[in-house]
Parts: structure tokens; C-alpha cells; sequence
């Protein structure tokens, strides 16, 4: 299969065929990956030892920061399969597939949902995170968002029932909402946004409380701006606004190499500018750098470059962006190389293919270093009214209700740069595909449980050095 969603995709051709046609293709992959084989997982055999495949990752992140990552990710089964993108990623490899291909977000676990505005400042519901985005078999995202809400729900003290019951909520809500979206014309899917508002219709279906529970978080990610993370995250020294050091999560750069990396870093923001469309760019003009912070972020970032940006407008109105280190997918070894010679760029992309709305100031830029290799980035706000659901904090009726809007969500991310028709004529229109997920997370969380007790007993044995800060 070709990696990429261009005209070179043999797929994109039944595009143009009449629904029904490509609903019954769609269902004739049954033939060659029935769908009881999602079922199956490689997690028992044959399967590449979970430490090996984290190593290896560690190999070409900053060393100084693995253990905090190591650290991170041993406290709990779910901060466990948060960084552990590409251990879920070896197995699925090794697992059926289909060849219905969508831009996958590459990590489409629970926590990287969430609430955001959007260019016009009204906050909407979608994906967050797309370091892993690639091309690739639809099932791959939903498999890991079954495997995550599973986790969490086990982790929560919930009943083997209830923990079904909330996985099997997404599922069937990404079933009923592919069928959706498989009915849209190609431009009002192109259009379509799942606002705040239709999330919070869907959430008072359950009840006045939940509602109240569902302003609350976006009341909070209201309040979550520029002004804040200035109040928060910078202070004035000597008449200069800087940003406060918080150690190992958040360095200023070094005093006596700051004039020099600052002039760097104003060259390499210069690159950034010439990514974004014309009226960002001018925009973003108005504004002059003023400090530069590294900044540990995440659960699988941990390690990887991560700089804050701190600038200022000439009426001193503050702008916080982020630029986040890009490296290979984590399923281009198993998918084949991006089509895209910048990681950044992949990653730009790639969100923009999947998301609704995207931040308007996304962009890319490559850092040369004279003596080590050139570092990848991309850029985003900050902080732009970003709601979280703190997923170890949910009831099991509110998880359900926040899987079942994830459900959703990944369902039209994938209807965007996949073909809709095509995915619902193989997933089907019963609970046989709900079912199934069902119980390939089961199976997964079994495995997760297990690697995260492995990395558990390792640093107890002295064997990795771990720090932990959560």
C-alpha cells in the first residue's frame, strides 16, 4: 500500500463509484479480514519484548529525562499505555488488517481528547495529539481507543461488566456516527464541526447533573489562556518577563548561552513563519520573542524536545507558543515511510487531515545543529482554552459518556480522509463490530497490565532508574 492519501492511493478511486457500490466493497473485505479476527491480539506470542521496543525508543531522546518517563509511565496500567504508543503499535502489526486506509492519529487513546477553540474562539470537542499520524488501517485508531477506555475503567475499581459497558459505548458510537457520516455529501462533511454545544446535548441525554459536570470542564478550559499561563508560568526579573524555572519539567535556557540561542531560535522561528498561510504570518509579525523555556510534556514525549515561547505584542498582549519535537512515527516501520521528508511536517498534516478545526498557528520548522543531527519540530499554541478530562477521575456513567464522544469523534476524524461508505459496509450495522472491540480491549488490557507490572518490577529491582513527579 502506497503511504499516502494522494492520488497514488489505489483506495481513492471508489470515491467516485455510487454508495452502494462502495458499501458492498467495503463488505466484501469481510472475505479476506473477517471480523472476528480483530478479536485476536499478538500479545501472548511471538510478540517483541515491551522493554526492547521503550529502549530503543529512549535511544535518541534526551537521557537526562528517560527516567522521568520511565517514571511517568509506571503509575498506572493507563500512564503505561499512554507512552507505550509503539509496543501497541509492534502488536498490531503482527495482527489481521484491513486495507481501509484513513490519516490515523497514530494515538488515539483516551486522554488525547479533549475541548479546544477553534480559529473562531468557540470551543470544540476533537483529537489532540498527532506525533504518530500516519496512513494507515481505520481499526488501528479504534483498537487503541477500545484498549485505553478498558484500562482506565479497570484502573478505576469499575466492575467487569461496567468496564465493557463504557468501551462498548464508543464503539457503537462510532458505528452510528460512520454511518453518519457516510450519508454527508463530501462538502458538508468537509464542514462538519462537533461544537461544545452538540456535546453538551448529547451529554444532558444522561441527565441535568452531567450537564453540570460538562460546563464545569469547559468553564475550567475557558479560563485556560495566555493571561493565565502568563501568571502562572512567567514572573519579571530585573525588569524582564521570563519564564520560571521549575526543574527537571520546565529549564530556562542557560544564562551565558542565552544571547547565542536566542539568535538562533529567532532564525529557526523565521522558518516556522514561512509555513503559515499568509494572514497568520502577519500576524504573528506583530509579535517579538521575548524568553524560551524547555518544557517536559506528556507521557511518551517525555525525552524528546519540547521549548515554550514567550512572546509579546507592542500593547504587550502575551502569546505562548509551543514547539514540540517530531520524530519518525511510531508506525512508519510497520506502515512504510511518510511521504513527507519533515516530521513536522507529517504531523502538521496529518492533524490538519484529521481534525475538524485546527490551531491556527500550526506550523513546522527544521533545527540545524553543526554537530549533531537536525531535530524536527512543529508548532502550536500553548495553552487556547484546552479542557481535559481527567480520566482517572470519572464515574462509570461519566465514562461512558466521555467514550461515547470520543467514539464519535474518531469516527468523523476518520469519514474525512477515508471513505465513510467503504468503512461502514465492513464494520456493519449490527453489535457483531462492538462486540469485538469489545473484546480485543479485554485482551489488551490484560497485556497492558501485565508490561506495566514488568516495568514496575524492573525499576523496584534497581534494573531502570525511574523518577517519578505525578
Amino acid at each position: 500500500m502506497n503511504n499516502t492519501l494522494d492520488s497514488a492511493n489505489p483506495l481513492l478511486a471508489h470515491f467516485h463509484a455510487p454508495p452502494r457500490e462502495r458499501y458492498d466493497e467495503g463488505r466484501s473485505r469481510r472475505e479476506a479480514v473477517p471480523l472476528e479476527s480483530h478479536a485476536v491480539t499478538t500479545a501472548d506470542t511471538g510478540r517483541t519484548d515491551p522493554l526492547d521496543v521503550l529502549k530503543r525508543q529512549n535511544e535518541s531522546r534526551l537521557q537526562e529525562l528517560v527516567p522521568l518517563r520511565f517514571g511517568r509511565m509506571s503509575y498506572s496500567p493507563f500512564t503505561y499505555l499512554r507512552g507505550a504508543a509503539a509496543v501497541q503499535a509492534s502488536n498490531l502489526a503482527k495482527s489481521p488488517r484491513t486495507d481501509l486506509w484513513v490519516e490515523l492519529c497514530g494515538d488515539a487513546h483516551l486522554g488525547n481528547f479533549r475541548w479546544f477553540n477553534g480559529p473562531d474562539r468557540r470551543p470544540v470537542f476533537d483529537l489532540n495529539d498527532f506525533d504518530e499520524t500516519l496512513p494507515g488501517p481505520f481499526e488501528w485508531d479504534v483498537k487503541r481507543l477500545a484498549a485505553s477506555i478498558t484500562v482506565a475503567a479497570r484502573i478505576n475499581g469499575f466492575s467487569p461488566q461496567k468496564c465493557r459497558r463504557a468501551t462498548r459505548t464508543a464503539m457503537r458510537s462510532y458505528r452510528a456516527s460512520m454511518i453518519s457520516a457516510s450519508e454527508l455529501n463530501p462538502v458538508d462533511l468537509f464542514y462538519y464541526r462537533f461544537r461544545s454545544e452538540a456535546a453538551l446535548e448529547d451529554v444532558a441525554r444522561y441527565g441535568k447533573k452531567h450537564r453540570q459536570w460538562q460546563e464545569s470542564v469547559l468553564s475550567k478550559a475557558a479560563r485556560k489562556n495566555s493571561m493565565r499561563a502568563l501568571n502562572k508560568l512567567t514572573e519579571v526579573v530585573d525588569g524582564h518577563r521570563v519564564m520560571v524555572p521549575d526543574p527537571p519539567r520546565t529549564v530556562r535556557i542557560d544564562e551565558e548561552l542565552a544571547d547565542e540561542e536566542m539568535e538562533k531560535i529567532s532564525g529557526f522561528f523565521e522558518k516556522y513563519k514561512e509555513t503559515l498561510p499568509l494572514d497568520r504570518r502577519v500576524l504573528v509579525d506583530q509579535f517579538s520573542l521575548v524568553d524560551v523555556a524547555r518544557k517536559v510534556v506528556g507521557v511518551g514525549s517525555v525525552g524528546t524536545h519540547c521549548l515554550v515561547v514567550l512572546l509579546e505584542s507592542g500593547d504587550g498582549t502575551p502569546l505562548f507558543l509551543q514547539f514540540k519535537q517530531a520524530v519518525k512515527s511510531v508506525l512508519e516501520q510497520y506502515l512504510g515511510d511518510s511521504v513527507f521528508e519533515l516530521s513536522g511536517q507529517r504531523v502538521v498534516e496529518g492533524q490538519r487531515l484529521i481534525q475538524a478545526t485546527s490551531d491556527m498557528f500550526l506550523g513546522w520548522a527544521r533545527w540545524h545543529e553543526e554537530e549533531e543531527h537536525d531535530v524536527d519540530f512543529y508548532f502550536r499554541q500553548l495553552w487556547d482554552g484546552k479542557g481535559k478530562i481527567a480520566v482517572e477521575e470519572l464515574s462509570p456513567k461519566r465514562l461512558s459518556i466521555f467514550a461515547g464522544l470520543c467514539g464519535k469523534t474518531l469516527a468523523y476524524s476518520h469519514a474525512r480522509s477515508g471513505d465513510p461508505m467503504m468503512i461502514r459496509g465492513y464494520i456493519g450495522e449490527d453489535e457483531v463490530f462492538d462486540d469485538i472491540m469489545v473484546e480485543y480491549a479485554d485482551h489488551y488490557a490484560d497485556c497492558t497490565e501485565r508490561d506495566h507490572a514488568q516495568l514496575r518490577g524492573v525499576i523496584d529491582d534497581g534494573l531502570i532508574e525511574a523518577v517519578c513527579d505525578l
